[in-house]
C-alpha cells in the first residue's frame, strides 16, 4: 500500500523517491542547515513533505543545474528557502555568478591586489579556490586507487 502525499517518509522512502543513495542524504544534513528531518528515538529520521520538496530542489541544483555545495549555500542565504522550492517545482535557476575577469590580480610581490578587488570580488574568488581544492582532492583520491 502506497503512502499518501502527506505522509511522513523514512530515509529509505524518500532516498528512493528522489533518487540518490540514503548515505547522499545524511551528508547534505550536515553541508546545509536547512535539512532538518524529524528524528525520533533512536536518531531514525522521518522526512516531511516539505523536507522532500526542498532536498528535490537541493538535488536539482547540484545534480541538473551545475551548482555546488557552496553555491546552493549562497543561494539559499540570499534568496531563502522559496528559491530552492522552485528549482524542486522545475523553475530554472540563475546561473551561478561568475568571477568577473578585471585583469591581472597578482601583484609584484604575488599576493592578490586588494585595492583592485572588491569585497564581493574577493568572496567569489574564495568560493571557487574552494570549489578547485574540493576536486583536486576528489582527483587525487582516484589517482590514489
Amino acid at each position: 500500500m502506497a503512502k499518501g502525499p502527506d505522509a511522513f517518509r523514512t530515509i529509505s522512502e524518500a532516498a528512493d523517491e528522489l533518487g540518490v543513495p540514503q548515505h547522499v542524504l545524511r551528508f547534505w544534513e550536515t553541508k546545509f542547515s536547512f535539512i532538518r528531518p524529524m528524528k525520533r528515538a533512536g536518531g531514525r529520521r522521518f522526512y516531511r513533505p516539505q523536507d522532500i520538496s526542498m532536498l528535490r530542489g537541493v538535488k536539482t541544483l547540484l545534480h541538473e543545474d551545475g551548482y555546488t555545495i557552496k553555491g546552493v549555500q549562497r543561494l539559499h542565504k540570499e534568496q531563502g528557502l522559496k528559491r530552492l522550492l522552485s528549482a524542486a517545482s522545475g523553475e530554472a535557476a540563475p546561473p551561478p555568478t561568475p568571477v568577473r575577469d578585471e585583469g591581472p590580480v597578482l601583484g609584484l610581490s604575488g599576493g592578490l591586489a586588494s585595492a583592485r578587488l572588491g569585497a564581493e570580488d574577493r568572496e567569489r574568488l574564495v568560493f571557487a579556490l574552494d570549489d578547485l581544492q574540493a576536486a583536486k582532492r576528489r582527483l587525487d583520491a582516484l589517482l590514489k586507487r
